[in-house]
Order: structure tokens, then C-alpha cells, then sequence
């Protein structure tokens, strides 16, 4: 049988036969379409002559019943920025909580086994254990993978299941009391980031990279062998590391469609909430829309929270979140501090640092610095980008400018303590046991290397500590024609040896020890003394070490950093021992 016959079957099974216009009428299918369909239900034992439904078509109904609810809530919502820290499922429209509505519907229409598979933040998610009677599913590496791997936690469940992301705001109820064959939800609207269109046949065909696509939903549901199939494929995909960024609908394709229906919704009938513009047009009124950052914002520029427009996020930093803004046509970008910032990052120091580089022409000064809360806004630079570590002549500039900072041997009445900031990252993980087995043993190899660092010659000024790729910023200014260079985001920079910047820059980027060679040639100009480049290999020990400590406290907030965490301690174990290596060598 075709989709249609089961759509009129389900009609029937909801309310019984009164004409074929009426029916037509309820089920959105042309009466010639009707009339071939109730004959094609009627031949097939599932109706009878009056058009009700017959003993086969009560146990077929059965058969496809939803059981059971998987609903997908482990991702950070990164996008919702400047609504900081709260899971995008428990963000409050029209007075609800969104995952509580969804699993409102869901009983409404009797399904109460319930999975939530949580990751960031999973606490938050406790109370509906004893308020809803579902169960929760810890997905550990939300982080750095997409929800198929969230998927492949609950593989056991998808028979006659339906899965759902957590970020729907529902009008009408899409779930129902009875299914009978598989499908994925999508809008009448069209959609340019759509994958797929829906065919004559209902069926769900992919379009051209230039076509526009029927907005994908997100809702599915899955009976008789389709969740098993899912489940297999599921499974098999999440082996592959290739698909750490892929959605979970990638299982549903089979080359060029979906082995699944399409169910059409009309426009608005189910909003997804990505950003915070989004929820601001469904609910103007939502409690989730009262930040203090947009009121700051407001407060800065003497505007109601109302002309703050363009609201979007910026990739999220290793420490911050920031998100760009518009304010009486101009652009801004605004810095919220991460989780667990405040216990990191003296923001008293920072606007020291900031006023002893003012003027000097390193970067554009902030619109906006509160030393209380962390919050900084700064001037939006259209066009800029990040150095390429890979590219000779970012390269080249990158480690001029930093020269010349260097040179510049500025001052701040504070310090950035290598070895002492590694021990205070140490003290905050929760439990004080390291995730490394051996992490007691590297730790002695790194500080072993103090004595002999005391020993070395060092010219101490402000040093930014944090001089990574990210932070040096290639832009065309307002009125100028040549790009400049900006090293910006100064919020670890204190009164150290500037040779550690060197270190820091190399350990973000992964460098091998050829290429923190090269880096050490471009910034002494080939003329770098022997043993200042083994000082600079034991900076880079001891930096892997140092935020290989951070990342370690950040996931105790439940911020992951993945392989960055690991080549982190990595570069702890091996340039302590190349240090040894080499300061046998100097001493030949």
C-alpha cells in the first residue's frame, strides 16, 4: 500500500466515515485520490463496506503503535549566545519549558517511556526524573561529536519510537495515538539549507547544492523494521570518526532519498529555536530573553533592549562566547565570560593590561570593559580574519608584530606565574584526582625543569600569554587601504619572559618541533641562540602541562576540548625529555 491509503487509514481510525468530501477535507488529498485509496484499503481487508475498520486493520494499527520517545538534549545550543549556560531545552516559551511541553504532548497521546539523552549541563535535567518519569541518558562526548552519536545510545529503543531533537516548540501536537508507517517531519516552507524536497509520492528526495530544500523538522518516527534498520546503521556510522559532525539523519538515506516517508506540516506549526533572535519572535515575553548582557548593551548605548537587533553568534572561544550585534546601525561584538571564567581570570588585570597598551597600536581599544562582570564590548571589524599557522607570510607578520610588542618592554604591577597557575589549576578539579595515569610523574619532569629555567637569562615585561592564532587579527580599518595586524583578547597577559609566547602559539597550533623551529627563526630572524631555543622547548613543556590542567578543571563544567586536551600533555611528556636531550647536548 502507498502513504496515502495509510494517512485515510489513520483518519478512519480517529473518526469514523462520513463522506469521501469530508474526508478529502480532513486528510488534505484530493477526492480522486480518496476514492482509489478507500477502494486499494478496501481490497487489501482493512475496511469494510461502510468503510470502518475490520479486525486486520485493529491489529495492523497495533502492530505500529508508539511505545516509546527518544529526545535528543546533549548539545551546548551555542548558537543561543547571549542566553549563556541554560540548555537550549529548558529555555521558557509562552510560559513552558520546551522539553517539558514535549514530553506533555508526548503523554497526551500516551507515550510515557520517555529517554532523554543529556550532555551539557546534564543536572539541570535531574527534576524530570521525578516530575515526567523519564529516564535520562549521559551522552560523554557531547562535546565533540553531533547527535548521532547521541543516537547510538539508545539504539535499543527505536522500535516504533519517536525521536525528537529538544529545541521544537510545538503548536499542534505532531505526535499521535496511532502510526502506521515510518516518517520524518518536515515544513511546507522552503528552506535553502534543506537537504531534501518532498516528492509527488511523499517520498523525501535530495536536492541540489542550489535548490532550495522543505525545511527539515527534525521530529521522526519509526516502526517495524525501520528502527532496526536505523539502529544498524546508526551504530555502524558512529564507528567512523569521519562522522563526529554528522546528524543522526544521515542514517535515514539511501543515496539519493530517504528510506523513510515524508509527514508535512504546515508553516508554523513547529519552530525550531536555534538562536536568540528566534525565541525573541516566537515569545517577546520569555523570561530566557532576560540577560544581563543585553542590558548592559543597553545601558552602554543609552537604548531600550528592543534596538539591540542582529543578534548572532561568533565562534565560541576556549574561554569566552561572544555574540555580534547591531546598534543604531552599527556593528559590535560583545565577550561573555565562560563557565567557570571568574575563578581563571582577574578581570582587575585585564583592564590594567588594557590601559598600558592603549595608544600603542596593538589592537582597537574596547568600547566597553567592566572589571566586575567580564563583559567587554568591542568595535565589529568586517572582513578580518585570523592568522593561517600554516601560511609563510601570516606567519612572517605575526611574529614581527609580536617582536615589536615585545620591544616595546611594557609594564603592569602583576605577574603570570607559569608554574603557579599550573598548581591552581590542579586545585580546582572537583575530585583532585588526574584523568592521566601518569600524571605524577610529568608533573615532576616539568618542574624538574624550574631550577635550570631560574638560571637562564630572561628580560621580564608584559607578555600576552595567550598569543595564539586566533588572537592575531588581519582587518582593513575604517579610512585605511593596506590590511593591519591586531593582537587582541588580553585577558591573561601579565609581566613574564615574552619568550612564552612563542611557546603558546606553538602548542595551539599543533606544531611539530620542525615547525616551533621555524616559528623561533621568524621571530629571532636566524639569530636565535642555542640556548634560548631549548628555553623555548621547555616553555612549551611546561605550557602543555599548564593548559593541559585547564582543560581538565573546564570539563569538570562540563567543557570538553577533546584532542586539544591530550596534544596538550603530550607536549608536556615530550619536550621534557627533548629539553633533557638538548641540555646534554649544549653542555657537550
Amino acid at each position: 500500500m502507498n502513504v496515502f491509503s495509510f494517512d485515510l487509514l489513520l483518519a478512519l481510525a480517529e473518526t469514523p466515515f462520513r463522506s469521501q468530501r469530508e474526508l478529502a477535507g480532513r486528510s488534505g488529498l484530493s477526492l480522486g485520490l480518496v476514492n482509489r485509496s478507500l477502494q486499494e484499503l478496501k481490497d487489501e481487508g482493512l475496511l469494510d463496506d461502510v468503510f470502518s475498520l475490520t479486525d486486520q486493520a485493529r491489529l495492523l494499527l497495533a502492530a505500529s503503535q508508539p511505545r516509546q520517545a527518544v529526545i535528543l538534549a546533549a548539545g551546548y545550543g551555542m548558537r543561543m549566545v547571549p542566553v549563556s549556560g541554560t540548555p537550549k531545552a529548558l529555555l521558557e516559551v509562552r510560559g513552558e519549558r520546551l522539553v517539558e511541553r514535549l514530553i506533555r504532548q508526548l503523554n497526551e497521546v500516551g507515550i510515557t517511556d520517555i529517554a532523554v539523552v543529556v550532555g551539557y549541563r546534564k543536572e539541570l535535567f535531574e527534576y524530570l526524573i521525578d516530575m515526567y518519569g523519564v529516564s535520562l541518558v549521559y551522552n560523554p562526548d557531547y562535546a565533540e561529536k553531533n547527535n548521532l552519536f547521541s543516537l547510538s545510545l539508545v539504539t535499543n529503543r527505536l522500535e516504533n519510537c519517536y525521536i525528537l531533537p529538544c529545541d521544537l516548540w510545538c503548536g499542534k501536537n505532531p505526535f499521535r495515538t496511532d502510526e502506521l508507517f515510518s516518517w520524518y517531519l518536515v515544513s511546507e516552507e522552503k528552506d535553502p539549507s534543506s537537504d531534501v524536497r518532498v516528492s509527488r509520492k511523499r517520498e523525501l528526495v535530495r536536492v541540489s547544492p542550489s535548490a532550495p530544500g522543505n525545511r527539515m523538522i527534525g521530529i521522526a518516527y519509526l516502526c517495524g523494521k525501520s528502527g532496526e534498520e536505523v539502529s544498524r546503521r546508526v551504530l555502524a556510522l558512529s564507528r567512523e570518526s569521519r562522522n563526529r559532525t554528522a546528524f543522526w539523519e544521515s542514517a535515514l538515506y539511501d543515496d539519493d532519498r530517504m528510506f523513510v516517508h515524508a509527514r508535512v506540516f504546515p508553516p508554523g506549526d513547529a519552530v525550531e529555536i536555534n538562536t536568540y533572535e528566534q525565541l525573541r519572535e516566537l515569545d517577546a515575553a520569555s523570561g530566557s530573553l532576560q540577560v544581563e548582557a543585553l542590558q548592559c548593551i543597553a545601558g552602554v548605548f543609552g537604548v531600550s533592549q528592543d534596538e539591540i537587533r542582529e543578534i548572532s553568534v561568533l565562534k565560541k572561544g576556549m574561554t569566552n562566547r561572544s555574540f555580534l550585534f547591531t546598534v543604531r546601525g552599527e556593528q559590535y561584538i560583545m565577550r561573555i565570560p565562560g563557565e567557570g571564567t571568574d575563578r581563571l581570570i582577574s578581570r582587575e588585570h585585564e583592564a590594567d593590561v588594557y590601559a598600558a597598551i592603549l595608544g600603542k597600536g596593538l589592537c582597537d581599544d574596547p568600547v566597553f570593559l567592566d572589571p566586575k562582570s567580564g563583559y567587554k564590548i568591542t568595535r565589529y571589524l568586517p572582513g578580518a580574519r585570523v592568522c593561517d599557522d600554516r601560511r609563510e607570510e601570516d606567519l612572517a607578520r605575526c611574529m614581527k608584530k609580536l617582536r615589536s610588542f615585545h620591544g616595546m618592554k611594557l609594564q603592569v604591577e602583576h605577574g603570570f606565574d607559569l608554574f603557579g597557575q599550573i598548581l591552581f589549576y590542579e586545585s580546582l578539579w572537583p575530585d583532585g584526582q588526574p584523568v592521566y595515569r601518569d600524571y605524577e610523574q610529568t608533573k615532576a619532569a616539568v618542574f624538574a625543569l624550574k631550577p635550570w629555567l631560574d638560571t637562564q637569562e630572561k628580560e621580564i615585561c608584559l607578555t600576552h600569554i595567550d598569543a595564539v592564532r586566533d588572537n592575531f587579527l588581519f582587518c582593513t580599518l575604517p579610512g585605511e587601504k593596506e590590511e593591519s595586524l591586531q593582537l587582541v583578547d588580553w585577558e591573561y597577559a601579565g609581566m613574564q619572559d615574552p619568550h612564552v609566547d612563542l611557546a603558546m602559539f606553538a602548542v595551539y597550533a599543533f606544531y611539530s618541533r620542525a615547525e616551533l623551529d621555524h616559528l623561533i627563526d621568524l621571530y629571532f630572524e636566524n639569530h636565535c641562540p642555542d640556548a634560548v631555543r631549548v628555553k623555548i622547548y621547555a616553555y612549551v613543556a611546561i605550557c602543555g602541562l599548564l593548559w593541559s590542567n585547564w582543560c581538565e578543571y573546564k570539563s569538570s563544567l562540563g567543557i570538553e576540548f577533546g584532542e586539544y586536551s591530550l596534544r596538550q600533555y603530550r607536549y608536556a611528556k615530550d619536550f621534557c625529555r627533548l629539553v633533557q636531550q638538548e641540555r646534554g647536548r649544549l653542555h657537550e
